[in-house]
Protein backbone atom coordinates (compact mmCIF):
# COMPACT_ATOMS: atom_id res chain seq x y z
CA UNK A 1 0.00 0.00 0.00
CA UNK A 2 1.02 3.54 -0.21
CA UNK A 3 2.93 5.41 2.35
CA UNK A 4 0.22 8.51 3.24
CA UNK A 5 3.06 10.31 4.23
CA UNK A 6 5.46 10.22 1.30
CA UNK A 7 6.46 12.93 -0.33
CA UNK A 8 5.77 11.19 -3.85
CA UNK A 9 2.73 10.44 -4.12
CA UNK A 10 1.82 7.28 -7.00
CA UNK A 11 -0.25 9.26 -8.83
CA UNK A 12 2.61 11.93 -9.59
CA UNK A 13 5.54 11.56 -11.63
CA UNK A 14 8.50 10.69 -9.08
CA UNK A 15 11.08 12.38 -11.55
CA UNK A 16 11.37 13.08 -14.79
CA UNK A 17 12.38 9.91 -16.75
CA UNK A 18 11.18 7.26 -14.13
CA UNK A 19 7.36 6.91 -14.37
CA UNK A 20 4.92 7.13 -11.44
CA UNK A 21 3.63 3.07 -10.03
CA UNK A 22 0.49 2.27 -12.05
CA UNK A 23 -1.57 1.45 -8.32
CA UNK A 24 -0.52 1.02 -5.27
CA UNK A 25 3.04 1.07 -4.72
CA UNK A 26 5.33 1.31 -1.34
CA UNK A 27 7.27 4.56 -2.28
CA UNK A 28 9.42 5.22 0.34
CA UNK A 29 9.78 8.53 1.78
CA UNK A 30 12.88 10.72 1.54
CA UNK A 31 14.20 14.66 0.87
CA UNK A 32 16.11 13.18 -1.54
CA UNK A 33 15.49 14.41 -5.21
CA UNK A 34 16.60 12.69 -8.19
CA UNK A 35 19.40 14.02 -10.14
CA UNK A 36 19.95 17.09 -7.49
CA UNK A 37 23.39 16.59 -7.20
CA UNK A 38 24.32 16.09 -10.67
CA UNK A 39 25.70 18.15 -13.50
CA UNK A 40 24.36 18.99 -16.13
CA UNK A 41 25.23 21.00 -19.18
CA UNK A 42 25.36 20.88 -22.66
CA UNK A 43 28.67 23.45 -22.96
CA UNK A 44 30.65 21.02 -25.03
CA UNK A 45 27.83 20.15 -27.51
CA UNK A 46 26.35 17.25 -26.01
CA UNK A 47 23.96 16.71 -22.74
CA UNK A 48 25.19 16.09 -20.44
CA UNK A 49 24.04 14.94 -16.68
CA UNK A 50 26.45 13.09 -14.33
CA UNK A 51 26.93 12.74 -10.96
CA UNK A 52 30.00 14.77 -9.94
CA UNK A 53 31.42 13.17 -7.31
CA UNK A 54 30.72 9.44 -8.93
CA UNK A 55 31.95 10.50 -12.43
CA UNK A 56 35.03 12.61 -11.43
CA UNK A 57 36.41 9.69 -9.08
CA UNK A 58 35.42 6.79 -11.47
CA UNK A 59 37.02 8.49 -14.40
CA UNK A 60 40.31 10.22 -12.67
CA UNK A 61 41.24 6.14 -10.88
CA UNK A 62 40.60 4.50 -14.27
CA UNK A 63 42.05 7.29 -16.37
CA UNK A 64 45.06 6.51 -13.39
CA UNK A 65 44.59 2.63 -14.09
CA UNK A 66 44.99 3.03 -17.77
CA UNK A 67 47.90 5.34 -17.69
CA UNK A 68 50.28 3.34 -15.37
CA UNK A 69 49.43 -0.19 -17.06
CA UNK A 70 50.52 1.39 -20.27
CA UNK A 71 53.52 3.02 -18.95
CA UNK A 72 54.48 0.54 -16.60
CA UNK A 73 54.11 -2.52 -18.09
CA UNK A 74 56.86 -4.96 -16.98
CA UNK A 75 56.68 -3.56 -13.37
CA UNK A 76 52.96 -3.78 -13.08
CA UNK A 77 51.99 -6.93 -14.82
CA UNK A 78 53.48 -9.52 -11.68
CA UNK A 79 51.10 -7.23 -9.25
CA UNK A 80 48.35 -8.24 -11.51
CA UNK A 81 49.26 -11.43 -11.90
CA UNK A 82 49.91 -12.31 -7.99
CA UNK A 83 46.51 -10.49 -7.08
CA UNK A 84 44.98 -12.68 -9.90
CA UNK A 85 46.55 -15.67 -8.80
CA UNK A 86 45.38 -14.75 -5.10
CA UNK A 87 41.73 -14.17 -5.99
CA UNK A 88 41.51 -17.18 -7.74
CA UNK A 89 43.10 -19.72 -5.50
CA UNK A 90 41.98 -18.38 -2.37
CA UNK A 91 38.54 -17.71 -3.30
CA UNK A 92 37.13 -20.34 -5.92
CA UNK A 93 34.91 -21.22 -2.89
CA UNK A 94 33.05 -17.94 -2.38
CA UNK A 95 32.70 -17.40 -6.40
CA UNK A 96 31.23 -20.90 -6.43
CA UNK A 97 28.46 -19.98 -3.64
CA UNK A 98 27.62 -16.95 -4.56
CA UNK A 99 26.75 -17.76 -7.83
CA UNK A 100 24.92 -21.01 -6.45
CA UNK A 101 23.27 -18.65 -3.51
CA UNK A 102 21.71 -16.42 -6.55
CA UNK A 103 20.50 -19.32 -8.34
CA UNK A 104 18.74 -20.34 -5.50
CA UNK A 105 17.80 -17.32 -4.32
CA UNK A 106 15.88 -16.73 -7.96
CA UNK A 107 14.07 -19.94 -7.32
CA UNK A 108 12.64 -18.92 -4.30
CA UNK A 109 11.35 -15.62 -5.49
CA UNK A 110 9.44 -17.71 -8.21
CA UNK A 111 7.74 -20.20 -6.20
CA UNK A 112 7.23 -17.59 -3.00
CA UNK A 113 4.77 -14.88 -3.06
CA UNK A 114 7.54 -11.88 -3.32
CA UNK A 115 7.32 -13.78 -6.92
CA UNK A 116 3.96 -12.11 -7.63
CA UNK A 117 5.02 -8.26 -7.05
CA UNK A 118 4.71 -6.61 -10.09
CA UNK A 119 7.76 -4.04 -11.01
CA UNK A 120 6.26 -0.74 -11.69
CA UNK A 121 3.00 -1.02 -9.57
CA UNK A 122 0.43 -3.26 -8.47
CA UNK A 123 -1.83 -2.65 -11.64
CA UNK A 124 1.31 -1.98 -13.79
CA UNK A 125 0.87 -3.85 -17.38
CA UNK A 126 3.63 -5.23 -19.68
CA UNK A 127 5.01 -3.29 -22.54
CA UNK A 128 5.99 -6.81 -23.98
CA UNK A 129 5.50 -10.50 -24.09
CA UNK A 130 6.86 -13.37 -22.43
CA UNK A 131 7.98 -14.10 -25.85
CA UNK A 132 9.50 -10.76 -27.15
CA UNK A 133 10.82 -10.39 -23.08
CA UNK A 134 12.89 -13.78 -24.49
CA UNK A 135 14.31 -13.05 -27.69
CA UNK A 136 15.32 -9.48 -26.31
CA UNK A 137 17.52 -10.85 -23.25
CA UNK A 138 18.87 -13.60 -25.67
CA UNK A 139 20.11 -11.34 -28.23
CA UNK A 140 21.17 -8.85 -25.86
CA UNK A 141 22.78 -10.87 -22.81
CA UNK A 142 24.60 -14.26 -25.17
CA UNK A 143 24.10 -13.52 -28.43
CA UNK A 144 27.30 -11.98 -29.64
CA UNK A 145 28.78 -14.25 -26.78
CA UNK A 146 27.30 -17.39 -28.49
CA UNK A 147 28.76 -16.47 -31.63
CA UNK A 148 32.81 -17.35 -30.59
CA UNK A 149 32.54 -19.37 -27.02
CA UNK A 150 29.28 -21.63 -28.04
CA UNK A 151 31.83 -23.51 -29.83
CA UNK A 152 34.98 -22.40 -28.78
CA UNK A 153 34.47 -22.65 -24.88
CA UNK A 154 33.68 -26.55 -24.51
CA UNK A 155 36.52 -26.87 -27.01
CA UNK A 156 38.80 -25.07 -24.52
CA UNK A 157 37.89 -27.10 -21.64
CA UNK A 158 37.77 -30.54 -23.13
CA UNK A 159 41.19 -29.94 -24.43
CA UNK A 160 42.43 -28.56 -21.35
CA UNK A 161 40.66 -31.37 -19.34
CA UNK A 162 41.96 -34.13 -21.96
CA UNK A 163 45.62 -32.77 -21.77
CA UNK A 164 45.38 -32.16 -17.44
CA UNK A 165 47.04 -28.91 -17.46
CA UNK A 166 46.35 -26.19 -14.58
CA UNK A 167 43.95 -24.84 -16.98
CA UNK A 168 41.98 -27.42 -16.40
CA UNK A 169 38.77 -27.79 -14.87
CA UNK A 170 37.70 -30.12 -11.34
CA UNK A 171 41.33 -31.41 -11.77
CA UNK A 172 41.18 -32.24 -15.60
CA UNK A 173 40.68 -36.06 -16.54
CA UNK A 174 43.61 -36.92 -18.10
CA UNK A 175 43.72 -39.34 -21.28
CA UNK A 176 39.91 -39.72 -20.96
CA UNK A 177 38.56 -38.86 -24.05
CA UNK A 178 34.46 -39.20 -22.30
CA UNK A 179 35.46 -37.73 -18.85
CA UNK A 180 37.17 -34.89 -20.29
CA UNK A 181 33.96 -33.93 -23.14
CA UNK A 182 31.65 -34.42 -19.65
CA UNK A 183 33.74 -31.98 -17.96
CA UNK A 184 33.79 -29.52 -20.80
CA UNK A 185 30.22 -29.19 -21.03
CA UNK A 186 29.53 -28.73 -17.63
CA UNK A 187 31.87 -25.97 -17.18
CA UNK A 188 30.36 -24.66 -20.07
CA UNK A 189 26.89 -25.17 -18.74
CA UNK A 190 27.96 -23.65 -15.12
CA UNK A 191 29.39 -20.47 -17.19
CA UNK A 192 26.07 -20.27 -19.60
CA UNK A 193 23.74 -21.94 -18.05
CA UNK A 194 21.34 -20.69 -14.41
CA UNK A 195 24.22 -19.26 -12.93
CA UNK A 196 24.68 -16.44 -14.98
CA UNK A 197 21.43 -15.87 -15.75
CA UNK A 198 20.57 -15.54 -11.94
CA UNK A 199 23.22 -12.93 -11.11
CA UNK A 200 21.94 -10.64 -13.90
CA UNK A 201 18.06 -11.33 -12.56
CA UNK A 202 19.23 -10.56 -9.01
CA UNK A 203 20.47 -7.29 -10.17
CA UNK A 204 17.91 -6.35 -12.52
CA UNK A 205 15.25 -6.84 -10.65
CA UNK A 206 16.94 -5.00 -7.51
CA UNK A 207 16.86 -2.11 -9.63
CA UNK A 208 13.91 -2.14 -11.19
CA UNK A 209 12.43 -2.85 -7.55
CA UNK A 210 13.83 0.46 -5.90
CA UNK A 211 13.08 2.57 -8.96
CA UNK A 212 10.09 2.05 -10.64
CA UNK A 213 8.10 0.45 -7.30
CA UNK A 214 9.93 2.48 -4.50
CA UNK A 215 10.51 6.31 -6.58
CA UNK A 216 14.65 5.87 -6.22
CA UNK A 217 17.39 6.80 -8.48
CA UNK A 218 18.41 3.74 -10.65
CA UNK A 219 21.71 3.33 -9.05
CA UNK A 220 23.45 0.61 -7.01
CA UNK A 221 22.82 2.49 -4.12
CA UNK A 222 19.56 2.81 -3.84
CA UNK A 223 19.57 -0.98 -3.27
CA UNK A 224 21.23 -0.68 -0.05
CA UNK A 225 18.67 1.90 0.97
CA UNK A 226 17.05 -0.19 3.61
CA UNK A 227 20.60 -1.37 4.99
CA UNK A 228 21.97 2.71 5.22
CA UNK A 229 18.33 4.77 4.96
CA UNK A 230 19.84 8.36 4.05
CA UNK A 231 23.35 7.91 4.58
CA UNK A 232 23.37 6.47 0.95
CA UNK A 233 22.95 10.12 -0.35
CA UNK A 234 26.28 10.60 1.37
CA UNK A 235 29.78 9.04 0.56
CA UNK A 236 28.92 5.80 1.33
CA UNK A 237 26.22 5.94 -1.45
CA UNK A 238 28.95 7.38 -3.62
CA UNK A 239 31.19 4.32 -2.89
CA UNK A 240 28.49 2.02 -3.68
CA UNK A 241 28.36 3.75 -7.51
CA UNK A 242 31.90 3.96 -7.69
CA UNK A 243 32.25 0.43 -6.80
CA UNK A 244 29.36 -0.02 -9.53
CA UNK A 245 31.14 1.79 -12.22
CA UNK A 246 34.38 -0.20 -11.44
CA UNK A 247 32.79 -3.81 -11.47
CA UNK A 248 30.87 -2.82 -14.81
CA UNK A 249 34.37 -1.35 -16.67
CA UNK A 250 36.56 -3.98 -15.31
CA UNK A 251 33.83 -6.69 -16.19
CA UNK A 252 33.17 -6.08 -19.51
CA UNK A 253 37.01 -5.67 -20.06
CA UNK A 254 37.60 -8.92 -19.02
CA UNK A 255 34.81 -10.09 -21.18
CA UNK A 256 36.65 -8.56 -24.10
CA UNK A 257 39.75 -10.32 -22.46
CA UNK A 258 38.51 -13.92 -22.89
CA UNK A 259 37.98 -13.35 -26.13
CA UNK A 260 42.10 -13.21 -26.48
CA UNK A 261 42.50 -15.56 -23.67
CA UNK A 262 39.48 -17.89 -24.04
CA UNK A 263 38.29 -19.46 -20.89
CA UNK A 264 39.71 -17.22 -18.82
CA UNK A 265 36.48 -15.90 -16.51
CA UNK A 266 36.14 -15.45 -13.06
CA UNK A 267 33.62 -18.36 -12.72
CA UNK A 268 35.44 -21.40 -14.93
CA UNK A 269 38.65 -20.23 -12.82
CA UNK A 270 36.69 -20.99 -9.52
CA UNK A 271 35.82 -24.35 -11.51
CA UNK A 272 39.34 -25.07 -12.07
CA UNK A 273 41.09 -23.99 -8.77
CA UNK A 274 38.44 -25.67 -6.57
CA UNK A 275 39.30 -28.75 -8.24
CA UNK A 276 43.27 -27.61 -7.22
Amino acid sequence: MDNPDSKHPADEPVSEGIPAPDGPANLIDTDYVIGQDNIATSAVGFNLDLHGKVFTISALVVLLFVVLTLALQDAISPVYDAIFGFLTGNLAWFFILAANIFVILCLGLIVSPLGKIRIGGADAKPDFTYTGWFFMLFAAGMGIGLMFFGVNEPLTHFGTSLEGGDWAPLAGAEGDTAGAAALGMAATIFHWGLHPWAIYAVVALSLALFSFNKGLPLSMRSVFYPLLGERVWGWPGHLIDILAVFATLFGLATSLGAGRYPGRCWLDLSVWRAGK
